[in-house]
């Protein structure tokens, strides 16, 4: 019994929920985001208004605290400032301050962004998940769970469940999906956004816009030269679904 136990207490340690009020211990995600998101419209826009960062995993045994913007990733080191406030200290000088308001994680405002709000994740990712994923885990829940029903295109009339993690049933031709959030993807879509669907080994980006329950998904039109970052605009309809029940 005695070994059990102790098995149980080091997984609650470690599963991204602090044991006790005022420690920052674990993993946080931008939930204002995600809140934002949902109400449809542009995700990144909707992202970049509550970010940029996404996701903070702070571990103060080790002195380290980490965060995720979808794209790019920091760790510094966590320091001691007050009662529920600490500093973190990246390279160059940079640094962020952090502290807790009751459930909430407050990152200052800083001279480049407005302050960000962090909430404790109803269902963490997996303790050796790549930084970031439990932010992603609760964005596709939230912004493309429930069931949709293909109203054009092929496969019309069938019904299309996103997962959590990345699967997709229902969708021809395509087993996973990753909504960009960031980065060169972003930087490659414009003003639009993109998604990436996967069968097997092969893949491609796609456009694509969610109006309330509809979600219309365009091919990507690439106007860059071969020797170019690509520049993808929107070309025909390829889907629209409609979001029938959540």
């Amino acid at each position: 019994m005695r070994p059990l136990l102790a098995v149980l207490l080091g997984a609650s340690l470690l599963g991204g929920c602090a044991g006790k009020p005022g420690d920052p211990s674990g993993t946080w995600i931008n939930q204002a985001a995600i809140d934002a998101a949902s109400e449809g419209g542009n995700l990144r826009e909707a992202l970049l208004a509550y970010g940029p960062n996404l996701e903070w995993h702070i571990q103060p045994q080790r002195r380290l605290a980490a965060y995720s913007n979808g794209f790019e990733q920091g760790e510094g080191q966590l320091l001691d400032e007050d009662e529920d406030r600490w500093r973190v200290d990246f390279y160059a000088d940079y640094h962020e301050s952090l502290s807790l308001s009751g459930d909430t994680l407050l990152q200052a405002a800083s001279d480049t962004w407005p302050e960000q709000r962090f909430a404790r994740p109803t269902t963490p990712a997996a303790v050796d998940a790549p930084l970031g994923r439990s932010f992603e885990q609760a964005l596709y829940s939230a912004y493309l769970g429930g069931s949709w029903t293909i109203r054009q295109g092929l496969g019309a009339g069938g019904l299309v469940l996103f997962q959590p993690d990345g699967r997709v049933e229902g969708l021809p031709g395509t087993e996973r999906y990753a909504l960009c959030l960031a980065g060169d993807c972003a930087a490659m879509s414009g003003e639009f956004d993109s998604v990436w669907l996967q069968l097997g080994e092969q893949g491609q980006a796609w456009l694509f816009e969610r109006n309330d329950h509809y979600l219309s998904i365009f091919a990507a039109l690439n106007r860059a030269q071969s020797d170019e970052m690509p520049d993808y605009h929107k070309g025909e309809l390829h889907w629209r679904l409609e979001r029938t029940s959540r």
